[in-house]
């Protein structure tokens, strides 16, 4: 070998080595991923599935109960019982020396009872708030359980150790008698929610007719807290004092957003709760040492931000579509509204409006002007083309022109006769009420106000049903935008 070529292939000989061991890095790392996934899928680790189990346990109850929770407005309860809770942890240890379920979960279902107790004294016999009470029931009770909890970990008594997973969860750290009790206390409240559904149901939307129909409204809200209690309770080593709240408020949340029907977002939000809770747990397993708790919250906190874009009715997407939309065809209402007053005040002597006049009466630059009139129409309301000097209405345009000035005149005339508004005062709340009243609506003024030919301007208020007739529109044949509105 020349001496030229030494070094380069000294070169080649070292750097081949750090690629193949860069390469096998990488596939053990991917491997190992892989690996830990097959595993999780396949439920062979006991401690997967008891972590598994307790975490859709978990996330069923508390979908639950925080569907309740979040139509009576009282989200923030559960996280104030979750920390008033932590006394009683501490008191359940005492009791029997050991990490023993049953008195654990005794011992904090007193706890949370007691501070729903208070919560309640404080709200009825005060003038503070609610959001005040929950804040002082939440801050001392949790005060004083970690101080219990700090000091019993300085105490030298066995078996203390791991209740530091009350705090911040570890679902790792269930055992089959933490998820039996889970099981029951989830199943109690499905079969309480299933056998009361109607009575909670009218208590949480309306209090005030449900004491009309005689229902216990009180002993109904105290129901609900105590099994927000167990749920809270049981909740408590899966994903902590300080992160329960989340799941008691963020399925439900999630729910109310697809659906308005409270069935529905029951159903959904023990779907949501399941899922997070499943895959938080599945995450968590596929790193080394990852918390169970924050990833089941922050799963379910995905599912909310996807319900918040993407929802059907009420998502980020659709409402801003359904805003521009709006927006876009109350500006199309309003040009067809000046096209008729501008053929008002010529005594409708001619059919077509000059362009400039139309575009000086709206005040809108010439850009705007131009994609409104394109607007117009690409719907068939209207005929212009660039370059035209006059717009025609279609006689679906006429039409909808037509319904947009009787609601004005329409509402302008019920404000002065049944509200006493002067006439010079009616015309700015017609400009809004227009573009939104309902044909059911408008016929019930009508027949309110006797079929008025005239507004409280002495202006004629338009009969749809003569200008039908005049246009040669059969009732029965569909039009745009579906009125059929003659009188």
């Amino acid at each position: 070998m020349s001496a030229a070529l030494r070094p380069a292939a000294l070169l080649l000989v070292l750097a081949a080595p750090a690629r193949a061991s860069a390469a096998r890095i990488d596939e053990l790392t991917e491997t190992r991923l892989f690996q830990q996934a097959v595993e999780f899928l396949t439920l062979a680790d006991p401690v997967v599935r008891t972590a598994l189990a307790g975490s859709l346990l978990l996330g069923v109850c508390c979908g639950l109960l925080g569907s309740f929770m979040v139509v009576r407005r009282l989200s923030l309860a559960g996280d104030a019982i979750a920390h008033a809770v932590l006394p009683g942890i501490v008191l359940g240890f005492f009791w029997t020396l050991t990490k023993n379920p049953l008195a654990l979960f005794i011992g904090a279902v007193l706890a949370g009872l007691a501070g729903a107790f208070v919560l309640g004294l404080i709200r009825d016999s005060t003038h503070l708030k609610e959001d005040t009470a929950l804040g002082l029931v939440l801050s001392g009770f949790y005060a004083v359980g970690i101080v219990g909890l700090t000091m019993l970990q300085n105490h030298p008594l066995s078996g203390q150790s791991g209740l530091e997973t009350f705090l911040f969860g570890q679902a790792a750290a269930l055992s089959p008698d933490d998820v039996r009790l889970m099981a029951v206390v989830t199943g109690l409240s499905l079969l309480i929610v299933l056998l009361l559904y109607k009575e909670l149901l009218a208590s949480s939307f309306d209090p005030g007719f449900s004491r009309c129909l005689g229902l216990p409204v009180k002993l109904l809200h105290h129901l609900v807290m105590v099994l927000l209690t167990f749920a809270v309770v049981v909740s408590l080593q899966a994903v902590g004092a300080v992160l329960v709240a989340a799941m008691i408020i963020t399925p439900a949340a999630t729910a109310y957003l697809l659906t308005d029907r409270f069935h529905r977002m029951i159903f959904y939000s023990c779907l949501l709760g399941a899922a997070s809770g499943g895959l938080g747990v599945f995450l968590s397993y596929l790193g080394n040492r990852l918390p169970t708790g924050p990833f089941i919250v922050l799963a379910a906190s995905c599912f909310f931000g996807l319900a918040f874009t993407f929802a059907p009715r009420h998502g980020l997407l659709h409402r801003t579509y359904r805003l521009r939309t709006r927006r876009t065809t109350i500006a199309l209402e309003n040009a067809l509204k000046t096209v008729y007053r501008i053929r008002e005040d010529k005594g409708f002597s001619e059919e077509g409006v000059p362009v400039g006049e139309l575009q000086a009466r709206l005040g809108e630059p010439d850009a705007v002007f131009t994609k409104l009139l394109r607007a117009l129409t690409a719907r068939q309301w209207a005929t212009w083309a660039p370059g035209d000097t006059h717009v025609f209405l279609t006689p679906a345009g006429w039409l909808r022109a037509c319904a947009v000035v009787r609601n004005h005149r329409l509402w302008e005339l019920y404000l002065t006769h049944a509200a006493d508004y002067p006439p010079d005062h009616v015309h700015d709340d017609a400009e809004v009420i227009e573009h939104i009243l309902g044909e059911d609506t408008v016929r019930q003024l009508e027949r309110r106000l006797d079929f008025p030919d005239t507004d409280p301007h002495g202006r004629l208020i338009p009969s749809l049903g003569d200008l039908q007739q005049s246009l040669g529109v059969h009732p029965a044949r569909p039009r745009a935008e579906g009125y059929d509105m003659p009188r």
